[in-house]
């Protein structure tokens, strides 16, 4: 992922992850901080993901966090919003809520302002959850400016959940 994915790119990406989706009939949701809906985006314009997109949840806030998608109050002061603990949250929080079988969530630092430390600007975890897989989130660290991290954003949750889903059982 050293360039930053183009729109044709990622819309092949996205409709690679309907295919195999509907071939298996499988729904997926999404939640999404610092991509604020682009990963939903990226999947709804594809003719025909009704069949296996069911929902998309931008929370960007720690209360959306909280109140859609049931993170609590003491994982977002323990652990802060960027991090494992809060992205594995939201995805089994909306995995819980939502009647599919896969979810992923996105939190992270788009920038350009906003970067710590301990979590610098292109910081970003993604989680992903199923109904018969075990829950697990990755951290990266993606170079760029905002429409860079987010578009890198985007590919490595659909990247990782193609993974996921062609290693589960069907």
């Amino acid at each position: 992922m050293d360039t930053v994915p183009s729109d044709a790119a990622l819309q092949a990406l996205a409709r690679t992850v309907g295919e195999r989706l509907a071939a298996r009939g499988e729904w997926l949701a999404t939640a999404e901080s610092c991509t604020g809906g682009l990963i939903a985006k990226l999947l709804t314009d594809i003719a025909g993901s009704s069949r296996w997109f069911e929902r998309g949840a931008v929370t960007y806030s720690n209360l959306a966090k909280q109140q859609l998608l049931g993170v609590t109050g003491d994982v977002l002061q323990r652990s802060g919003a960027v991090s494992a603990e809060t992205v594995q949250a939201m995805a089994q929080g909306l995995l819980a809520r939502a009647p599919v079988q896969w979810t992923l969530a996105v939190s992270g630092v788009a920038g350009p302002d906003g970067g710590s430390t301990e979590r610098p600007v292109g910081t970003v975890w993604i989680a992903w959850s199923g109904t018969r897989v075990a829950s697990g989130a990755s951290r990266f660290l993606f170079a760029g400016d905002r429409d860079a991290v987010r578009r890198r954003s985007a590919e490595a949750a659909l990247r990782g959940l193609l993974d996921l889903v062609a290693a589960a059982p069907a």
